[in-house]
């Protein structure tokens, strides 16, 4: 039986004209995760990552902090959603400039709306596939990790894809696997343990890296 690690990409730059990329908190979440599982005596098998810059940035981050010599997979099933396609779907004019916190309010329920509509086949976001094809490209992650491995293996994604793959191993509703998504924190751990056959869910969301009054200022959801 091996245990795969899903990982959220570290504090990335919301609000800005380019979203993918780390901020510096960011990087400094990845390399702290990174030390943190070493520092538990964890190896790995095998490192995946989607092909976006925070996802990449953050693997890289995690790898680096651990002293961990692996080179990290590229897999396009993990990256995330197109967050403004989603939400032009139920808001077609642009959105104002998210500094405040009822726009920032704003955003996040047009998205929930946006992801409701998208997951259950009723619109369809410009440059997107339907969900249905999004979520196969994370269960196809997860088939290859499950046929492949059979120790440690980490995987940095996206809040998207870690909440579709845990709403794919519950089998929940495209409403609960919205709410698990909107809650994901930057470099949050989501553990299953697995083997052939089947994953298991054994956490979820957690933060045992920042654990500490000194760290706790680096908890952050965006």
């Amino acid at each position: 039986m091996g245990t795969l690690y899903l990982v959220r990409h570290g504090q990335a730059s919301f609000g800005a004209q380019d979203y993918d990329q780390l901020s510096e908190l960011g990087a400094k979440q990845s390399v702290r995760l990174g030390q943190y599982l070493a520092g538990k005596g964890l190896t790995f098998d095998a490192a995946l990552c989607g092909t976006l810059r925070r996802q990449i940035g953050t693997c890289d981050g995690i790898l680096r902090g651990g002293g961990y010599p692996l080179e990290a997979r590229h897999w396009p099933g993990l990256n995330e959603f197109d967050s403004h396609a989603i939400i032009a779907t139920v808001h077609p004019h642009p959105l104002e400039k998210t500094d405040s916190p009822e726009r920032y309010r704003e955003h996040f329920r047009l998205l929930r709306d946006g992801l409701r509509q998208w997951m259950n086949g009723v619109v369809s976001p410009k440059g997107m596939p339907p969900y249905q094809e999004f979520r196969q490209g994370v269960v196809e992650v997860l088939d290859h990790i499950r046929k492949t491995y059979q120790g440690n293996v980490l995987l940095v994604s996206s809040g998207g894809p870690i909440s579709t793959a845990v709403g794919h191993v519950l089998a929940t509703s495209p409403e609960t696997t919205i709410e698990l998504n909107l809650r994901i924190r930057n470099s949050s751990v989501t553990e299953f343990e697995f083997n052939p056959k089947r994953h298991t869910l054994v956490t979820y969301n957690t933060l045992p890296h920042l654990d500490t009054p000194e760290l706790a200022s680096w908890i952050t959801y965006s």
